[in-house]
């Protein structure tokens, strides 16, 4: 146990003995590298030429209307290689993976961009690779197992547990664990031990950053509200972060609601979290009352995590970012809302913030401006959004 890589009283370094030589050497090989000029030069040709950045800002002219307030932007992670935000960070990580002398990359994925893109960026970098994913995870997202597989990757089913993301994780600790001399474990949200919240932050705080060079490109003015959907909370944390000085910016995170707050299915760890230890880190988590990790639900198994990143649990408790639930209904009729009115089908995770947006706007001023972060594109939620209204398809 340390006190490593604090936010507030939140993260911290809470891992068994048999792994600290692995946060360690993960530690100390991201200080150097991070400030390293031949490094950053090749991350950042990787994500220009590779995965496409600078992802675009587009403005939501028919949604805006349709809503009748605030301006509405989305800043399209939809578009980037592989579909979503999570390349962003992997490549980052498989390249230190590299620089580290590592041969093998493994990962856990809940609703699988995060496998895809971890097995897109082995495969670039003749990496080899195994992925941990819940076996209810791989059937509901069985289009993205058959990606990873496809680009080389191994894909073991959890079975344990709740079949889910939390027990990927779990199992990808276990596996660190056991063979950590050729072997980096890919951490794909902002949780986990110190040094990962920071280095997954870092790595994708380049989708603010990007925010707030287009909008004052377009608008001459920083936005009035950033909005993202929320599990371990990276995608959030990377639009987020750019912002935290500027206390004129509401930053708002939604996590996952499911059937209601007041139920027992959801995932809505600020809203019914209490504060423990878990996966390594000191932050906030769905617990019962014996302490014990409780089981969560959501629609969304990107957003399917008892947990959220301690930076996101300390931005919390300072009030500078809120946390609002969303429901499984309201997040399926923001998902067919956008992809009727825009023509943009988003993924089941970033239709959470999309639903925010559609309650905020309306309260909102013309002349104000509100980002939300598409994390994600839709394809490998059709299937399911089609069972949720009964109708089968073959995927």
């Amino acid at each position: 146990m340390g006190s490593k890589g604090r936010f507030g009283r939140y993260g911290g370094q809470f891992v068994p003995e048999t792994l600290m030589n692995a946060v360690n050497e993960l530690e100390e090989a991201y200080e150097k590298y991070k400030n390293d000029p031949e490094f950053n030069r090749e991350l950042d040709e990787l994500l220009r030429n590779y995965a496409g950045r600078p992802s675009l800002l587009y403005e939501a002219k028919k949604m805006s209307k349709d809503l009748g307030g605030a301006k509405i932007y989305l800043k399209r992670e939809d578009l980037n290689h592989t579909g979503s935000h999570k390349i962003n960070n992997v490549l980052g990580q498989v390249l230190l993976a590299k620089k580290m002398g590592k041969t093998r990359v493994i990962a856990e994925t809940g609703a699988g961009q995060h496998g895809v893109a971890t097995a897109t960026a082995a495969a670039l970098m003749d990496m080899e690779c195994e992925i941990y994913m819940g076996k209810e995870d791989t059937e509901r997202q069985a289009l993205n197992v058959f990606r990873m597989e496809l680009l080389g990757a191994k894909v073991h089913p959890v079975t344990t547990g709740t079949m889910t993301l939390k027990d990927a994780v779990n199992e990808t600790m276990r596996e660190w664990a056991s063979r950590m001399d050729d072997t980096l474990y890919v951490l794909g949200s902002v949780m986990g031990p110190h040094p990962f919240p920071t280095i997954v932050r870092d790595f994708q705080k380049i989708i603010g950053k990007e925010i707030k060079e287009q909008l004052l490109e377009k608008e001459g003015r920083l936005p009035d509200a950033v909005i993202a959907c929320v599990g371990g909370g990276s995608n959030a944390m990377g639009a987020f972060y750019e912002f935290i000085p500027h206390k004129e910016v509401q930053l708002i995170g939604c996590e996952a609601a499911g059937l209601g707050v007041d139920t027992e299915k959801h995932a809505a760890t600020i809203a019914r979290g209490t504060e423990g230890i878990f996966h390594g880190m000191k932050s906030l988590f769905c617990q019962n009352e014996d302490g014990q990790i409780a089981p969560v639900y959501s629609i969304s198994a990107g957003l399917d995590y008892p947990g959220i990143g301690p930076e996101h649990a300390m931005l919390a408790a300072q009030d500078r970012a809120k946390y609002v639930p969303i429901t499984d209904s309201e997040a399926v009729e923001a998902f067919e809302y956008l992809s009727r009115t825009e023509g943009i089908i988003p993924a089941v995770e970033s239709s959470h913030a999309v639903a925010y947006a559609m309650k905020l706007a309306p309260t909102m001023s013309k002349n104000q401006i509100i980002v939300i972060n598409i994390s994600g594109r839709g394809d490998k939620d059709v299937a399911a959004i089609a069972r949720y209204r009964g109708v089968e398809i073959y995927e």
